[in-house]
């Protein structure tokens, strides 16, 4: 189930907990964009620190077709504004800057756990590895 299937919104909690706290499972396959309504891709995963609890990092899908062909690239999870309007989220990357951002495939993951690696990911992304926990809310 997805975010867009559960009609949560800024305004009507009836149906679920709401934009503040929501289950996982309801964000994967959501859709990316950002600023300029640019379609980055959606959401394939979302990684957790088991030690901290922490949402590290959304496992974006761009490109490619039925998964074939698509670069995966972990986005720091603070990076991520979750637009409850449009139901999807928005990233303040350009496209272009997106297909240049360091990336893996699917049989090749990286080891998210390294701390160089996490460092070249936020450093990318322009944010802070203190500040993992939580994307930012846009209620409109």
């Amino acid at each position: 189930m997805s975010y867009e299937n559960r009609n949560i919104d800024s305004t009507d909690h009836r149906d679920g907990p709401g934009p503040e706290l929501m289950g996982a499972n309801t964000l994967i396959g959501n859709d990316v964009y950002n600023q300029k309504e640019e379609d980055l891709g959606n959401i394939k995963e979302i990684m957790l620190d088991t030690q901290t609890g922490n949402v590290c990092y959304a496992v974006l899908s761009s490109g490619g077709i039925l998964g074939i062909g698509e670069k995966l690239f972990a986005v720091p999870w603070s990076a991520l504004t979750l637009d409850t309007e449009n139901k999807r989220f928005t990233l303040n990357v350009e496209a272009d800057r997106l297909k240049n951002a360091p990336g893996f495939d699917k049989d090749q993951w990286p080891n998210m756990a390294d701390a160089s690696w996490a460092q070249s990911i936020h450093s990318y992304y322009g944010t802070s590895s203190d500040s993992t926990t939580k994307p930012n809310t846009r209620h409109v």
